[in-house]
């Protein structure tokens, strides 16, 4: 689409000649209007220098053009219906958030949703410059067999109650304001109180994997640690949260240590995981339902347990691997609950599958999940 002269952002709802200062004092993006059965966005950026949006998994990096010589740099993306996707602008190689969208991930990203994208009840909006804060108490935790001296944080929410314990914790608690949103679910009654527990990796492709080091090391140190900590805490009503190779490790501990973890929300889980493979430049090109469908065939016992699966519904290449596992997790005897969510591999995405699926994992004892 050729855009010319002082309309040529009218589309988006935008006025003014690009690049001035009238036009920057009323601009504001992303914006989204109707493309067939997607969506047009214009990404605006101020400045000198030629940049490019880098997003989180759903696309190859865009490059800006240059509205003449002006100082603004524009792209017009065309976006599938039902989206919402972490970017971010490189600018010389180096990475910031845009300065037109009061929503950010993070110093470095922001967010961009689709108007038809499912709503996000609970997170708040949180601008690129904002910083987080951080729950009071911590733990040293030497890590166990994985290895690796981390801090452990621990944020009693609504009194505490049963342990959630949110793999990747950092991201968590830098990036993405899972303490806040929380608190809001847990006072409009979407959440029991619960208390959060955020572990950081180490090293994720090796604390993830298929491997009993790290569920070990949670049993024998961390939650003994977490109960003597002096937050109120139920270790005995656990919920592990895990994302991509999280999820995997959720699902694994779940197979091998029933009697520590029996519930588990997760988000587009590695169900493509097999030894290596990660490695490879196909790493889902391999059996599908990876290693976990070939400990699931083995007919384990999953009665007693309790597993949310969601997945982004523009993750093509992922849904068969999870696909397969939801189904064989679910013939094991697990209540299983399967959603799609509007995101590719993106933890924006997944942000409201956290709380709901941790709700329904819970039963939602003294409170209602937010569908």
């Amino acid at each position: 689409m050729a855009l010319v002269g002082e309309g040529a952002f009218t589309a988006y709802g935008l006025r003014g000649v690009p690049g001035t200062d009238g036009f920057w004092a009323t601009a504001s993006a992303p914006v989204a209007v109707p493309d067939g059965d997607g969506w047009r966005t214009l990404f605006l950026r101020r400045g000198s220098e030629a940049s490019s949006i880098d997003f989180e998994s759903w696309s190859k990096p865009v490059p800006l053009r240059r509205w003449g010589s002006t100082d603004c740099w524009y792209a017009e993306v065309r976006m599938p219906a039902r989206l919402r996707v972490t970017y971010r602008f490189v600018v010389d190689g180096a990475p910031c958030a845009d300065p037109l969208n009061p929503v950010g991930a993070g110093g470095e990203r922001s967010i961009a949703a689709t108007p038809d994208a499912e709503a996000q009840p609970h997170w708040p909006d949180i601008a690129p410059s904002d910083v987080l804060p951080l729950p009071r108490t911590r733990l040293r935790w030497a890590g166990g067999r994985p290895g690796g001296r981390r801090t452990v944080r621990v944020h009693p929410v609504g009194g505490g109650g049963p342990v959630v314990l949110l793999l990747d914790g950092d991201d968590w608690l830098y990036l993405h304001p899972a303490a806040s949103a929380f608190e809001s679910a847990v006072a409009g009654g979407d959440l029991p109180p619960v208390t959060l527990v955020f572990l950081p990796a180490k090293d994720r492709v090796a604390e993830f994997g298929c491997r009993p080091e790290l569920w070990e090391a949670v049993r024998d140190d961390l939650l003994p640690l977490v109960a003597e900590c002096g937050v109120p805490a139920d270790p005995g009503r656990l919920v592990v949260a895990g994302q991509s190779l999280g999820g995997l490790s959720a699902l694994y501990a779940a197979l091998r240590f029933p009697e520590l973890v029996s519930r588990v929300a997760c988000q587009s889980a590695s169900c493509w995981w097999t030894p290596g493979a990660a490695d490879l430049a196909d790493p889902l090109g391999g059996p599908v339902g990876g290693t976990l469908a070939e400990l699931l065939r083995q007919g384990p016992d999953l009665s007693g347990a309790r597993i949310a699966f969601d997945v982004g519904e523009h993750e093509r290449r992922m849904l068969p691997h999870c696909a397969l596992v939801e189904s064989l997790t679910e013939r094991a005897g697990a209540t299983v609950r399967v959603t799609r969510s509007p995101s590719d591999h993106d933890r924006a995405g997944w942000r409201h599958a956290l709380l709901r699926d941790v709700a329904w994992a819970l039963d939602r004892p003294g409170g209602r999940a937010a569908d």
